[in-house]
């Protein structure tokens, strides 16, 4: 299904549900600054999720099951990713000492540019595989070497010694301190930018990272832009509320990321696999020589892509269950979590 079998309408109402319910959190809910009680962050994270899944059905039920699972696959691939980049945040918020009651505030308005940014980030991808369809070849070979790198140790993000922050304080004059909820304040008759936007440019470029691994991802699924672009945005709005959730989970889940590792490099060798189909038919002579040629045509048609997205989401799902119980199974020492 090609973008354009998607009325406007559909467009509309998703973009409806998705700004209706970031204005009821930011604009109603947490208007005054606070930490989020652990009942609070349950019952919207409750609400984000039922908000996702009741998207998915209503994408069942005007497009079909093949459409329903994309979604989902992608929704899990792109929500899993985000949970491994949780510590990210925390080290950049820890890093600039950034108040716990200010944190959702950073995070949710953060949400706005990523509806923007991952919108032509998709688009743009999206297109590129129409026009060369290689490109998913060379996303393919991105996903695999990301998910072995996945399992090195090194840290992926020092604020430290971030170029951002050197170049965003070069353009953009930035004060020492924080001034309550605002991003700007007027000082000495100028505009100038408070440290929450600091850490507002920051958690968005980071953000944008994290999106060039997840997004290959997805289209390794499909390359609907309707199906990327809606599950990814979803898990996003959902990850702003888990983050104080699953922050005190997420060390307890130390296999997640082997996990994170496989996904990536299993769908990395998905995308792969019309490339090594044509290449052994080249080998082989082509379909008429054996049965085995004759399936690689087929798969090579197409016939087996409903096939590929049940294996998918069934991979995406069965591998981060296994990831969970092997975690809670064997917990990690005390010395391990504390080095992590």
């Amino acid at each position: 299904m090609t973008p354009i079998d998607y009325p406007i309408w559909v467009w509309v109402l998703f973009f409806a549900v998705v700004l209706t319910a970031l204005f009821v959190d930011i604009g109603i809910v947490n208007r005054g600054a606070h930490t989020p009680s652990r009942k609070e962050t349950l019952v919207w994270s409750v609400v984000w999720v039922s908000l996702a899944m009741a998207f998915g059905a209503f994408v069942f039920w005007q497009f079909g099951a093949t459409k329903y699972k994309e979604f989902l696959t992608g929704y899990l691939i792109e929500l899993s990713l985000s949970i491994d980049n949780l510590f990210v945040f925390l080290l950049i918020f820890s890093f600039f000492r950034v108040p716990s009651k200010y944190q959702h505030r950073v995070l949710f308005w953060g949400i706005f540019m990523a509806l923007v940014m991952r919108m032509l980030m998709i688009f743009a991808g999206a297109e590129l595989v129409e026009r060369f369809h290689w490109v998913l070849y060379i996303f393919g070979a991105f996903l695999i070497y990301t998910g072995i790198g996945m399992l090195s140790d090194e840290e992926a993000f020092d604020p430290e010694d971030s170029s951002i922050v050197r170049f965003t304080t070069r353009f953009v004059p930035i004060t020492k301190n924080y001034d309550g909820q605002k991003f700007i304040v007027r000082e000495n008759g100028k505009r100038v930018g408070t440290m929450l936007l600091l850490v507002l440019i920051v958690i968005n470029v980071a953000d944008l990272v994290f999106a060039v691994d997840s997004i290959p991802a997805i289209f390794g699924i499909t390359t609907d832009r309707f199906i990327v672009y809606t599950s990814n945005i979803f898990a996003i709005l959902g990850l702003r509320t888990f983050y104080f959730l699953l922050l005190e989970m997420a060390e307890k889940f130390h296999f997640l990321k082997y996990a994170l590792a496989f996904v990536l490099s299993f769908i990395g060798v998905k995308m792969l696999l019309p490339l090594l189909a044509k290449g052994m038919i080249m080998f082989t002579g082509g379909a008429g020589t054996s049965g085995f040629g004759a399936f690689l045509e087929r798969f090579l048609n197409h016939e087996y892509e409903q096939a590929f997205i049940n294996i998918s989401l069934a991979v995406v799902i069965g591998s981060i269950v296994i990831a969970v119980i092997l975690s809670l199974l064997f917990p990690p020492a005390a010395g391990e979590s504390d080095a992590d």
